[in-house]
């Protein structure tokens, strides 16, 4: 197999991926700039429709664009790709409704099956041994969602003049349109085709590795590395407006950071998964996705709650009053005094929880008081700050982590199912894009039920913890047959030698 020539192959998918994913992300940043500054009014669960959307379009047909991948070649399904999917995206630029940017939307989705034709694609090129980095490399092109996300703010800023002509927003999309078509002609220009050996089966016969369950768990995991990455792609600029109060400029470089290095790490997580295996890889980037999600969870907090109070030990009148002290009839009871710890706790950097308590007079001189009366009243004022540089460090790392669980997926594929990998690589990819689709919906009604901002990460947390639960038990149950197996080839051993 010809290096160079894999190596350009590689860099051509990686590359149209790349763009193929900045404009299937398009709308977390576009939506976003047109209801913040009031082009459309589109309440929070439509906006998280919107951000969905594409997402869905992109999940669904990635089955069949692995099934025509693995017939026909990546070059000439690849090609078709792009040049259908300016088509919707040139004519998002005349949207003036909710149900037309829907439907342009649902169009220039189908540029998230790119990822199913390039896996399919890329894999042909190399062998077992190195398909790990192969495919990690090319599961860089994630880093598209840094593009939109960084790029955009600043291009919207430009083509509206600043938003004082906000209709310059409809050449956005048509610029996106016109890098859709120019990759198509780079495409053309530098790849060849071919097929898998598998090309003449039937698509039954294509579709009969669906029916393992490994297929499925494989699934799962993607819709959490995959799919929540995608959601929080999208999701985290209106996130960072909203919770943080930022520009939108801010927001996108910001939500940038959480795409691009999830994207660029997706070949280190290929090499690890090369080295160390994949189900080590796994492991890990699933126990981190959970600690990190459940320390995500709380949002800011400035909660006043009854505290430790204080009660007369002995019936009696009170003969003296101060912020220090209470006396009834010769016993003093001291008084824990308000401090300054959280004065001014919005103006400084706080990483943890604060916590200050004082109790408050509840009696005055010459008050009659009985046994186990209340005299002071307690109180807890309890701050958490949810430091925005705290929140973006950890919404970066989690990111990160999930692209290596990503090529930690994909390395799974060609090991198990080396002939079916567009078919088996479509299906993970569609359960994944699901996710993308899914999870921003799923953020909208959160947020409209708890009023928190945060609430999206209860669901990566429940998430991360079910597809550790499920990963261990399976590794369990195969580590118990191995053991069985072992035992049973030793017995036979024995009896051999009787």
């Amino acid at each position: 197999m010809n290096k160079a020539q894999s190596n350009r192959i590689l860099f051509a998918n990686t590359f149209a991926f790349t763009i193929c994913f900045a404009a299937w992300l398009l709308n977390g940043v576009l939506v976003t700039f047109l209801v913040d500054n009031q082009v459309f009014n589109w309440s929070t669960v439509q906006v998280g429709w919107l951000i969905g959307i594409p997402v869905l379009t992109g999940a669904l047909f990635r089955l069949p664009a692995g099934i025509l991948t693995d017939k026909f070649g990546g070059k000439p399904v690849f090609i078709g790709l792009l040049l259908v999917c300016a088509i919707p995206m040139f004519l998002l630029s005349f949207s003036n409704s909710f149900w037309t940017y829907a439907l342009c939307s649902l169009g220039f989705g189908l540029s998230g099956t790119s990822f199913a034709i390039g896996i399919a694609y890329s894999s042909l090129w190399y062998p077992k041994k190195k398909q790990g980095v192969a495919l990690g490399i090319f599961g860089a092109g994630n880093a598209g969602a840094a593009i939109t996300t960084l790029v955009g703010p600043k291009l919207l800023t430009y083509l509206t003049g600043g938003a004082h002509g906000l209709e310059g927003w409809r050449l956005m999309p048509q610029i996106y349109a016109g890098a859709l078509i120019l990759t198509a002609v780079i495409f053309y220009l530098l790849t060849e085709n071919k097929k898998p050996s598998t090309s003449t089966r039937t698509i039954k016969g294509m579709l009969k590795p669906l029916k393992s369950v490994r297929v499925w768990r494989f699934g799962m995991y993607y819709f959490l590395v995959f799919g929540c990455f995608v959601a929080f792609a999208g999701w985290l600029v209106p996130y960072y407006t909203n919770a943080y109060m930022l520009s939108l400029a801010t927001a996108g470089v910001l939500a940038s950071c959480f795409s691009l290095p999830s994207g660029i790490i997706r070949a280190f997580g290929g090499w690890l998964s090369d080295k160390f295996g994949a189900r080590k890889v796994m492991y890990w980037v699933l126990v981190t996705s959970t600690l990190i999600s459940a320390m995500l969870i709380i949002p800011e907090m400035d909660i006043y709650s009854a505290g430790k109070g204080i009660n007369a030990k002995r019936s009696g009148q009170v003969t003296q009053v101060s912020d220090q002290v209470i006396e009834v009839d010769g016993m003093t009871y001291a008084l824990q005094e308000r401090g300054a710890t959280l004065s001014d706790a919005e103006k400084r950097f706080m990483i943890f929880p604060r916590k200050e308590t004082w109790q408050t007079s509840q009696v005055a001189p010459g008050d009659q008081v009985g046994k186990n009366e209340l005299i002071a009243v307690g109180t807890t004022h309890i701050y958490f700050q949810a430091n925005l540089w705290i929140f973006a460090i950890l919404a970066i790392l989690i990111g990160t982590i999930w692209g290596i669980g990503k090529a930690a997926v994909y390395k799974h594929i060609p090991d198990y199912f080396p002939e079916e990998v567009g078919v088996v690589g479509g299906m993970v990819g569609l359960l994944g894009g699901l996710g993308g689709f899914v999870c921003p919906i799923i953020f909208g009604y959160l947020l409209e039920w708890t009023g928190l901002w945060s609430s999206c990460w209860i669901l990566m947390f429940f998430l991360s913890a079910g597809c550790l639960l499920w990963r261990n038990q399976v590794v369990g149950q195969l580590n118990a047959n191995k053991e069985n197996s072992t035992r049973a080839e030793k017995f036979e051993g024995v009896l051999v030698s009787q």
